[in-house]
């Protein structure tokens, strides 16, 4: 037996590429993408990914560049998320809500040769590129014209646009394979709830394994129809892009996902499933009678992100959607825990099946371990879902580590062998993870640890509460203080008041974790995935200035 091990016709390198080769052949005539009245197969899919590979190697793109896009949920995004890497470049999808200057950075510090982009945001690319560095080569920029948006005017005649690089490329191109599984694929910079962003790089091993393990454990059948309303540039819309082709599915582009486009898709599509973060359910259970529509068939919602309250979960449901839930990070190129539902708990009511659900649950087949560890000390925390610690996890689909940042990949991956998240959790009795916070969410007042969470998830509770979000405030006696801050929901206005929802918390929370303050805004602010950024709202909070109070209240 030892004599045996790897050799040339078994140890070709991973990579996630091969699948849409695989799904020309199988699916070469079934519909690949659809945008609006366009329709695209597997096999034109496939040749048009080709030949962006064989342009971009034309253009002097070469292996282990870095190639840029700042695109919506439109048919080129999805083909850049295999003719990018089919050219031997790494493909950097980046947040289309960002700034200027935040983009700017991003270009700099990624060494970016060339981007596409969307003429909606050409303006703010052309602010980025102003202040690029002095000298710092600026990256060549490829509009992709949209002819169902009206607003924008056609590219002049001698411009290179998406469509005239792909006729310049060779549908029949060779395309460039990984030396080895261990080569860089993606660069995805971390832009949710922090305010400074690390660039992640992934291998074509990890993209590999994690798509794979997605389709496995969501259970996604052959030939599904889903609805992008994940924005691809999040975790390369968690492995799906490459997912659809494994399965053959048709991916339906949504530019704007709005409550009325997302309903619409799915009645005139026949959407069986779709991705979003907890607030793209929240936004489906709280429309207008006239908006909301029954699914007319199965659709099934993957959800990962801020943990969704228990709330939000069962309101969705109650519309006629099945949810499922997870837990990820940019970091992980996607979901590795999921909340595996069990028989047992069918019969159980409504909203104890909302709470187990809740929880970000075990590891998917993919990850080796999750555990709970003391931040400090590295050990494990007593599985009772009380004590609260650090999560760690290993498994194939961990980053390779922070581009350009040793100090920052030493911190996450160190030598005991695990990755620390930064997330905040329990361990249940039953081996389920619950994540309470992040590291710098979690508020001590006291001395006492607060998970912001938990105080959400009863805000949620209460019947005028639309969005909630609470972060520490600075108090003199207790050192910090939970702050609410609120949006109610629509024709609620005034339906509550700061007391009302003290009191309201009171009747259900330790007296330590209910809120002091209680601010009410028209919006949260948020990512383009649906995040709360806290650390705006950690902002606000300080400049509403430090309470004195032991009893301090707004």
């Amino acid at each position: 037996m030892e004599k045996l091990g790897a050799n040339p016709a078994n140890s070709c390198p991973l990579t996630p590429l091969g699948f849409l080769e695989r799904a020309a052949t199988v699916f070469g005539d079934c519909p690949s993408v659809v945008y609006h009245d366009t329709v695209f197969t597997w096999n034109q899919t496939f040749r048009r990914c080709l030949s962006l590979a064989s342009a971009l190697v034309s253009l002097g793109i070469s292996r282990h560049d870095v190639v840029s896009v700042l695109l919506p949920n439109v048919p080129a995004m999805y083909e850049a998320q295999f003719g990018v890497p089919m050219s031997g470049a790494v493909l950097n999808s980046i947040n289309t809500l960002l700034d200027a200057r935040t983009i700017a950075v991003l270009l700099g510090h990624s060494g970016s040769k060339l981007i596409f982009t969307d003429p909606a945001f050409l303006p703010v690319l052309q602010d980025a590129l102003r202040l690029l560095p002095p000298g710092h080569p600026a990256p060549r920029v490829i509009v992709v014209e949209d002819h169902h948006e009206e607003k924008f005017p056609p590219a002049p005649a001698t411009e290179l646009t998406y469509e005239r690089l792909l006729e310049e490329g060779d549908p029949e191109f060779e395309w460039v394979r990984p030396e080895s599984e261990w080569d860089p694929m993606v660069l995805n910079y971390t832009s949710g709830t922090t305010s400074a962003p690390k660039g992640v790089v992934h291998c074509h091993r990890a993209i590999f394994l994690i798509t794979v393990d997605s389709l496995v454990d969501w259970a996604v059948p052959a030939r599904p129809t889903y609805l992008w309303t994940l924005p691809m540039f999040h975790g390369n819309g968690w492995s799906f892009p490459w997912g659809m082709a494994v399965v053959g599915g048709t991916n339906v582009c949504l530019r704007r996902v709005v409550a009325a486009d997302v309903y619409d898709a799915i009645a005139r599509h026949g959407v069986t499933h779709l991705c979003g973060a907890p607030a793209v359910l929240n936004m489906l259970a709280n429309v207008p009678d006239r908006v909301r529509k029954p699914p007319p068939g199965k659709v099934r919602i993957l959800t990962v992100g801020a943990p969704p309250p228990a709330t939000v979960l069962h309101s969705t449901e109650a519309i006629g959607f099945e949810v499922s839930h997870g837990y990820g990070l940019t970091e992980t190129a996607g979901p590795v825990v999921s909340c595996t539902w069990k028989r047992e708990w069918d019969g159980l009511p409504a909203t104890e099946r909302a709470r187990l659900k809740a929880r970000q649950g075990v590891r998917r087949p993919v990850l080796d371990e999750v555990d709970i560890v003391d931040a400090k000390s590295g050990h494990r925390v007593p599985r009772d879902g009380l004590t609260m610690g650090e999560v760690v996890l290993r498994g194939g689909s961990v980053m390779l580590g922070y581009f350009q940042d040793e100090e920052a990949t030493k911190a996450a991956i160190r030598d005991d062998g695990w990755f620390y998240t930064g997330d905040i959790g329990v361990m249940h009795p039953d081996g389920y993870l619950e994540i309470r916070d992040r590291s710098k969410d979690v508020i001590i007042c006291g001395g006492e640890n607060i998970s912001s969470v938990e105080v959400e998830s009863v805000l949620y509770g209460h019947p005028a509460v639309k969005e909630a979000a609470v972060v520490a405030r600075p108090n003199e006696f207790w050192g910090e203080t939970p702050c609410a801050f609120v949006c109610l929901k629509d024709g609620m206005a005034g339906a509550a008041n700061a007391a009302e929802v003290i009191a309201w918390c009171r009747e259900r929370m330790p007296r330590y974790m209910v809120p002091r303050t209680v601010v009410f805004r028209d919006e949260l602010p948020k990512t383009s995935t649906g995040k709360i950024q806290k650390y705006e709202l950690r902002n606000l909070a300080k400049e509403i200035g430090v309470g004195h109070a032991r009893h301090d209240q707004q």
